[in-house]
């Protein structure tokens, strides 16, 4: 059976391929090469399977390059998006920088404002106790002048009831008579000077009156601008504390402990606030409202000066301030060198070669120089128990031991290390504990 069947195959194969003869010829001999069907079979498959590869490998290779310029499309597309969310979030940052500038010449100038208005009602309080003091000087001269008077009334009548008594009549002697008259006359005298003393004593304590309820209404007019100055300062203050709460609360962080660590920690700032007098009512008593509130005003900026000390010493900043792109962000992720699923514990963020890179938080340097898997890594302490990691870095510009401000350059940007291009692996740990570095940097973007 399987002999008829490969007969029957040679059969058809020498009727569709008849064997074919190659005659070589040369001067002295001629020769011949036998072409059976068999060999022309096998020929004509190896030829079709020859065509056939070529056709799906340039397929592939067409397909390939379509793939490759699309990607790089939308590379590019989306780096243009992220450009212009950087241009806009830069502006937004220049415009917060702006009012944060005009609300702190705005919170001078009221300053200045308290402090006149303070001078003014020192300088009126003295004034009104100047006042009080020579009205009650007039007064004291009022009461000496009518007590004169009265006790002088009392000598005419004491001196004509004498007279009487002797004579039996005030004009019986006129020689008692003139010298009763004289008593009289110069009695009259001295009664006329007086009223006119008192008319002009009631003259003078009348204006020193109406003085003091002029300088009363300046008083309350200055109390009522004091209460309207307070009313802005307050303001300004609560407004600018409140983002500044919630920045430290988005980065996990107390801000009470915080600021108690910073108060504690940091000579020349922060401590108890002593009381400022704004009125002279209650000298050495209990302090009166404006004290309280601008006792309040003062501990909300002691305040403000504490969280702006502790938010230089919390990685809020940027570590790269020119265009980056995020690549590899904290967490999970599949490893890129083919090594299957690994933890990654910092923000990749791709840029150019030797780009500057900056200290994102007060510190000092505790490692500058190559580390297995990071290239060349610099490691910053920071207060609360934080740490930072700027690793695969070009070069190194900063030394152990040297303490950086936020905003110092400590390297370039580059590729050393366990890297598969230029970027910049950025680490936060806390207590060892390595955390997202996006909580810290999205906490502060509508601060900073």
């Amino acid at each position: 059976m399987t002999g008829h069947i490969l007969f029957r195959l040679n059969a058809t194969l020498e009727r569709l391929l008849p064997e074919q003869r190659l005659f070589l010829k040369s001067d002295t001999e001629t020769r011949f090469i036998r072409l059976s069907s068999g060999t022309q079979a096998i020929a004509t498959l190896g030829g079709g399977m020859l065509v056939a590869w070529t056709i799906i490998a340039s397929a592939i290779l067409m397909m390939d390059s379509l793939g490759a310029g699309s990607a790089r499309e939308q590379a590019q597309r989306a780096g243009v998006v992220y450009e212009a969310r950087l241009n806009t979030l830069s502006q937004d940052r220049d415009i917060r920088a702006e009012e944060a500038v005009r609300a702190q010449q705005r919170f001078n100038l009221a300053l200045a404002q308290v402090s006149q208005m303070q001078s003014a009602l020192l300088a009126s309080e003295d004034r009104r106790k100047e006042l009080e003091t020579g009205i009650e000087v007039i007064q004291k001269t009022l009461r000496r002048t009518i007590a004169e008077r009265d006790d002088a009334r009392a000598t005419s009548d004491k001196m004509t009831l004498a007279l009487a008594e002797q004579t039996g009549s005030a004009n019986t002697d006129q020689g008692h008579v003139r010298d009763v008259e004289a008593t009289l006359q110069v009695l009259t005298a001295a009664l006329g000077e007086t009223a006119q003393e008192r008319d002009t004593m009631f003259a003078e304590a009348s204006a020193a009156r109406d003085e003091a309820a002029e300088s009363a209404l300046d008083l309350r007019l200055m109390e009522e601008r004091n209460d309207e100055i307070f009313d802005q300062l307050e303001d300004a203050v609560s407004v600018s504390m409140e983002p500044l709460d919630k920045m430290f609360k988005s980065a996990g962080l107390s801000p009470e402990k915080v600021l108690d660590q910073v108060r504690r920690g940091y000579s020349g700032q922060g401590g108890p606030i002593g009381q400022m007098t704004i009125s002279t009512k209650s000298p050495g008593g209990a302090p009166t409202v404006e004290e309280k509130r601008a006792q309040n005003v003062l501990e909300g900026l002691d305040r403000m000066n504490l969280y702006r000390i502790a938010a230089s010493k919390v990685p809020f900043a940027m570590p790269v301030k020119t265009a980056v792109r995020y690549t590899s962000p904290f967490g999970g992720r599949n490893d890129p060198f083919g090594r299957g699923r690994r933890q990654h514990e910092g923000q990749d963020l791709a840029g150019s070669y030797a780009a500057p890179i900056y200290a994102t938080a007060d510190g000092v340097v505790i490692y500058a120089g190559p580390q297995s898997g990071y290239g060349l890594l610099v490691k910053i302490q920071h207060d609360f128990g934080i740490e930072t990691r700027y690793a695969h870095m070009s070069r190194v510009r900063v030394n152990v031991g040297d303490r950086v401000s936020r905003g110092d350059r400590i390297g370039d940007m580059g590729s050393t290390g366990r890297s598969t291009g230029n970027h910049l692996h950025y680490e936060v740990r806390v207590n060892g504990n390595a955390t997202n570095p996006m909580t810290y940097i999205k906490a502060a973007r509508d601060v900073f």
